[in-house]
């Protein structure tokens, strides 16, 4: 029996956040290039967002690139980069296919011109489509993203806007990269690695974390759908204990 059979449709996740790990270890496992590793990563992309679409999830954010991926050689970087250009291109038809909404957060002026623009331009096509949401993160980081959220509020104070007494969590939440994004109810890394790997630091504090053995070109449906099924399974206390939430 498939996990999906198992799946309660009342009972799903709004958002679901992956860590996609282990493309260039894959690669080299098979005597390949890292980027080939990358290549393949797609297929799992793919068949990950039409698993989501097709169970109806609200949210799916992807950690694409993070502000320390820039750290790695400038050949796989260039490759990477290149292959974003290419997936956006060939992927938007399939996003409209699915009725998926296409949104990015991280640092986006730092990535390349020409990465940019199809980006834009994917997310203004898909932009009118209601189903799932995919959330690509991209040269991001969680630290970047709260500082950049300190430096907004500071601004705001420093123009007399608001008081330090305005500030709570409300105000920061506000100044995230996409507030109107509700935060992930179930983490998903792949790779056998047990790391957060700065990312969504502020969202995840009571996120469920489902770690995998697997790595990201081997990641298929089965897997996201074992992953939701684990999350239905488990009790969410939110510091409350398990009398409270029964009752």
């Amino acid at each position: 029996m498939s996990y999906k059979d198992r799946i309660e449709e009342s009972k799903l996740p709004r958002h679901v956040a992956v860590i996609m790990d282990g493309n260039g270890r894959w690669a080299e496992k098979r005597g390949n290039r890292r980027v080939f590793g990358h290549k393949n990563g797609v297929e799992a992309v793919r068949n990950v967002v039409e698993a989501s679409a097709e169970l109806g999830l609200g949210f799916l954010t992807l950690y694409a690139f993070s502000t320390e991926n820039w750290n790695r050689p400038k050949r796989e970087i260039n490759a990477l980069m290149s292959l974003l250009v290419s997936s956006i291109d060939k992927e938007t038809k399939t996003l409209m296919k699915n009725n998926v909404r296409l949104r990015a957060i991280g640092d986006l002026d730092s990535l390349p011109g020409n990465v940019n623009r199809k980006l834009d331009n994917a997310i203004d096509i898909t932009s009118g489509n209601n189903g799932l949401s995919l959330i690509l993160a991209l040269s991001y980081s969680g630290r970047w993203e709260i500082i950049n959220s300190v430096k907004k509020i500071g601004t705001l104070l420093n123009e007399k806007k608001i008081s330090v007494s305005d500030i709570d969590e409300e105000m920061f939440r506000m100044h995230l990269s996409a507030p109107d994004i509700p935060d992930p109810e179930l983490l998903i890394r792949t790779s056998g690695e047990y790391r957060i790997s700065n990312f969504l630091l502020w969202q995840i504090a009571y996120t469920e974390l489902f770690f995998t053995k697997k790595l990201w070109p081997d990641f298929c449906k089965e897997d996201l759908y074992e992953a939701i099924y684990d999350f239905q399974n488990r009790e969410r206390r939110f510091g409350m204990t398990t009398i409270q939430i029964n009752s």
